[in-house]
């Protein structure tokens, strides 16, 4: 699978990176905002795209957005540390059925790649 990473820690990108290199998935671009994950979007049109909720400048909800605008059938998977009952109904409301929550094990996140599959 072709991977759009949005995500503004460094470490936690090299970790997501790491897994999806080993479990075999290719990461195409790395973003560390709104504007730079909405053009990588556009110009690479990833499999999936892994967005971090809490992001410098607009929040993940608003890249959402964004990404939904471009292309609506977007498969995006939200990674957050946030455990919210109203972030997670605004999230279903735009499409997102897969949340990542911080911190994940490895086996939690192969579950996950199988489910996008």
């Amino acid at each position: 699978m072709r991977v759009l990473l949005v995500e503004d820690n460094a470490l936690m990108r090299y970790t997501i990176k790491s897994l999806l290199d080993k479990l075999g998935h290719e990461v195409v671009a790395e973003a560390e905002d709104g504007p730079s994950a909405v053009k990588f979007f556009k110009e690479l049109r990833p499999d999936v795209v892994f967005l971090d909720l809490i992001l410098p400048g607009r929040s993940g909800v608003e890249i959402l957005g964004d990404l939904r605008a471009v292309d609506p059938a977007a498969r995006v998977v939200v990674v957050t540390a946030v455990e919210q009952d109203e972030i997670d109904k605004r999230l279903a409301d735009k499409g997102v059925n897969v949340i990542l929550r911080k911190p994940f094990s490895y086996d939690d996140f192969k579950t996950l790649m199988k489910s996008l599959a």
